[in-house]
């Protein structure tokens, strides 16, 4: 509460002198001089605020603001409390939105991002970021982030959604809704107009990859064995149907992951960055992890060929003109296409993973997380993956690839399902099955 007192005089505030505790010369109606230790002189006010709590707000040094400035500023603050306003609240608020009407879109998107990137992989922080700086920065980067609304939003997706890139525009706008969520909650933003962003972009039907049936395995590996392309490519045809993985996994594979006398391919979930190729850093999707890929005799025999072909490279499946850049991400669908095959709609180098992954269910001979680890497939419940994690099932993996090359070799020349294959020698396998069972 403010206190009747006699006022105080210029002469009064300019001879104070410090002492050694901090003392008040008040002058009425709340406002009073606070004198420090060390001799610095300050003006406080003290005040009833609208809801009955007690408030004191400052007004500047002594002798920068005088005794009459002071008096004229007291002046100010009961206007205000008598039409119901509390001065510290609009005096934080008038600091809030000065320092935000100043804050771009960029400069809350970059200080998103830094915060994100603690959680994400450097690759993935840095596809984020370049996505931002280009489809978003150049549009609505250095407007300030409270004058955006919804429409403004709309213009990078839109942009993109007219380049054809859905997926991308899809993420982009998970990045919007995402920053413009994060300012609300730093109230850099009273309201969030990208909430409204939802089903703008709608998500493209999922086709999945051409598989053969596989009946057509006897076709299939006719049509690859009379291949009259280059024989590196006919090679990582046959290779990649044994083997199974990712394209990108066998694209960018180097000599030295492999190791042919024992039998083991280790992808790496990052590789060495080759100059000029892009994204030539991806191995495999497990991140954090190496995916082991055991080599049955058939693919070690088809790497010693191939060995014979660009082992004085680094690059296992390296260009034909170009032997430090890997082949072309379409020479495996390309020679299928040479072979007579429609790769949209019959069979592309992807579908391999579907025929293998297919075969080895039907047969029932081996467990599902056995089969998932070797398809590099993550374990989405987080809770069984804390427990699984380290759990390779190498011994179940090998005989599961050993078994897969040898129904390929089965398939040559008449088609055998996968389960009259597996009961052609299933009791050796049964018993494994049923070890592979207890240890999960």
């Amino acid at each position: 509460m403010s206190r009747t007192t006699a006022p105080l005089s210029d002469s009064a505030c300019r001879s104070a002198r410090p002492t050694d505790h901090a003392y008040k010369l008040f002058d009425g109606d709340g406002l009073y001089l606070l004198v420090q230790p060390n001799g610095r002189k300050g003006w406080r006010l003290r005040y009833v605020k609208p809801d009955g709590r007690e408030g004191l707000t400052s007004f500047g040094s002594y002798p920068v603001v005088g005794l009459a400035d002071a008096r004229n500023k007291r002046l100010e603050v009961k206007r205000m409390l008598a039409k119901g306003i509390d001065p510290i609240e609009t005096k934080h608020q008038a600091k809030t939105q000065a320092a935000i009407k100043g804050r771009t879109f960029e400069s809350a998107a970059l200080d998103w991002h830094k915060a994100m990137s603690a959680k994400w992989a450097p690759g993935h922080a840095k596809t984020v970021l370049s996505r931002l700086k280009t489809h978003v920065f150049p549009l609505i980067g250095a407007r300030s982030i409270v004058d955006l609304d919804t429409h403004d939003l709309m213009q990078p997706l839109e942009a993109i959604q007219k380049r054809g890139t859905i997926d991308v525009a899809l993420r982009v706008q998970n990045y919007l809704q995402s920053i413009m969520r994060e300012a609300k909650r730093a109230r850099q933003i009273a309201a969030n107009p990208a909430s409204d962003l939802e089903g703008l972009i709608k998500a493209p039907r999922v086709i999945h990859r051409p598989a053969l049936p596989l009946s057509r395995l006897p076709e299939l590996q006719e049509r690859i064995d009379t291949y009259r392309g280059r024989a590196l490519t006919r090679l990582t045809v046959m290779l990649s149907l044994h083997v199974f993985v990712r394209s990108s996994e066998l694209r960018f594979a180097r000599w030295s992951e492999f190791d042919l006398k024992r039998g083991t391919w280790e992808i790496p979930d990052t590789r060495p960055a080759l100059d000029g190729v892009p994204f030539s850093t991806r191995g495999t999707k497990m991140a954090g992890d190496i995916h082991l890929v055991p080599l049955s005799p058939q693919a070690v025999t088809l790497l010693e060929q191939i060995h014979a072909l660009t082992g004085k490279f680094d690059l296992v499946f390296a260009g034909d003109a170009k032997p430090w850049k890997p082949m072309s991400e379409n020479t495996v669908n390309s020679a299928l296409r040479k072979m007579g095959y429609d790769t949209k709609t019959e069979i592309c180098g992807h579908g391999f993973r579907s025929m293998a992954c297919s075969a080895l269910i039907e047969s029932g001979l081996w467990s599902e997380t056995a089969i998932e680890r070797q398809m590099s497939h993550k374990e989405r419940n987080n809770v069984r993956a804390a427990y699984i994690h380290k759990a390779e099932f190498i011994e179940e993996r090998r005989l599961i690839m050993n078994r897969w090359s040898r129904y390929l070799e089965a398939n040559r020349q008449e088609h055998v399902t996968p389960h009259e294959f597996a009961n052609q020698t299933g009791t050796n396998v049964t018993r494994l099955k049923a070890k592979s069972r207890l240890r999960e």
